[in-house]
């Protein structure tokens, strides 16, 4: 009766909600393209090969789908095995095509889940098995995986404070609209809790890590490097401060710190990759009222030197980080509470420093808080002020580096854990 209702409500909330999602999609650009897919056009898909199992994976946006990639290639690596990867963002869409296309036999957009536009779909696809990554889960989608006989695993999967509170608020419907859920493969043991406590059955929750931590980083040096260096407009050795996936706010809060650092004498450089790129007017025009020398990267190569960059650019977060000396982690500071994930730069050995508000990622980032790779930090003032420490005790910038590439390497294994329950799984 409960998924009936659902069923039901959908369409008109579809109706009400939808121009808010089409000015997003037109701000963000990009969703012309497959946009039928997500009405349940099925062209894009394959038909079955004899004797071969099919997964099928969905992940959202860019940041899932680049955490996914050592799945994807473990699995790419199985015998009798295919991939269909679906995902719901254009940018995510992008880079799907870009990167996987080796890996995948099809890539697509998430259909709504809409019980008719859901069915269409899945009498197309008739995966053997549906993997969920983090924060999926579609009623209608497990309702089919359900009557199809269809097991489902939520892999790296965790509960937003936003996510725990709505769902604990309705726990009496988790069990009925959520039943399909085969495995709940929790990316933290808080998050496991959480799942249980929501109203998912304990002996279909385990945890089995952070898929995060064992994407490998992304090493840049020599000529590499410099032409790099050179085309963001930082042409010469001088440190670079990354601003991380940076929110409305908080690029202010990074020009200050940089104005400071320059005050101190320091010879800095600053980059800042906001977590929206759709945002580069609003953040341009902040530059251009602080007067400081800027490049704008989707615009080509800097045609001169620049003190800041903005990189409004998609996919390219691991490979800048690799160029930074230290890195602020964005969506931390107030007004923003949920928090960026700092794994990057841990991964890539820099030292960091994240607001308070990393709700997100509490474990990880007091996990490497207390391993001596991560700093916290509330103001602009403390932002300049480990900064400057960090400019002027190279050796201590070091050692935070190495503690945060230390945490990594010991908080890495939940690749092999999952392909483990998948193979039980699809077994």
């Amino acid at each position: 009766m409960l998924l009936w209702a659902y069923r039901i409500l959908f369409a008109p909330a579809l109706v009400l909600l939808a121009p808010r999602y089409l000015w997003r999609m037109r701000r963000r650009g990009g969703y012309a393209a497959g946009f039928a897919e997500r009405f349940g056009a099925t062209a894009w898909i394959p038909p079955r090969r004899p004797g071969v199992r099919r997964l099928w994976i969905q992940a959202v946006s860019v940041g899932e789908l680049l955490a996914i990639a050592p799945l994807l290639e473990a699995l790419a690596r199985e015998p009798d095995v295919e991939v269909v990867l679906t995902c719901t963002t254009s940018t995510g869409r992008a880079l799907a095509e870009q990167r996987y296309a080796g890996v995948t036999v099809a890539r697509g957009y998430f259909p709504l889940d809409f019980w008719p536009i859901a069915a269409r779909v899945w009498s197309a696809l008739s995966p053997d098995l549906l993997l969920l990554a983090e924060g999926e889960r579609w009623p209608e989608h497990l309702a089919q995986a359900r009557r199809r006989g269809v097991k489902v695993l939520c892999f790296n999967a965790r509960l937003s404070d936003r996510s725990f509170r709505r769902m604990l608020a309705l726990r009496w419907a988790v069990p009925r609209l959520l039943r399909g859920v085969t495995r709940v493969l929790a990316a933290s043991p808080a998050d496991a809790a959480r799942f249980a406590e929501v109203g998912f059955d304990p002996g279909t929750v385990s945890v089995t890590g952070n898929l995060k931590l064992d994407v490998a980083p992304e090493s840049i040096t020599g000529p590499e490097a410099e032409a790099l260096r050179s085309d963001l407009g930082f042409a010469g050795n001088d440190p670079i401060l990354l601003g991380s996936s940076t929110w409305p706010g908080e690029e202010a809060v990074l020009l200050d710190v940089f104005q400071r650092l320059k005050q101190r004498g320091h010879a800095v450089r600053l980059l800042l990759v906001p977590r929206h790129a759709e945002r580069r007017d609003q953040i341009v025009s902040l530059l251009a009222e602080s007067q400081l020398s800027f490049h704008v990267r989707s615009s080509g190569p800097a045609p001169a030197d620049a003190e800041v960059t903005l990189a409004d650019t998609t996919g390219e977060l691991r490979r800048l980080t690799a160029l930074a000396a230290m890195v602020f982690v964005g969506k931390s500071l107030p007004p923003h509470g949920e928090g960026q994930t700092p794994i990057e730069a841990a991964a890539a050995g820099r030292p960091i420093a994240m607001g308070p508000g990393m709700w997100n990622f509490r474990e990880v980032s007091a996990g490497l808080v207390a391993a001596g790779g991560a700093v916290w930090v509330g103001s602009a003032a403390e932002i300049a002020a480990v900064a400057d420490r960090w400019l002027r005790e190279p050796a201590a910038r070091a050692a935070a580096g190495l503690a945060a590439s230390g945490w990594h390497r010991v908080n890495r294994g939940a690749l092999q854990r999952t392909l483990e329950v998948i193979r039980a799984e699809w077994g």
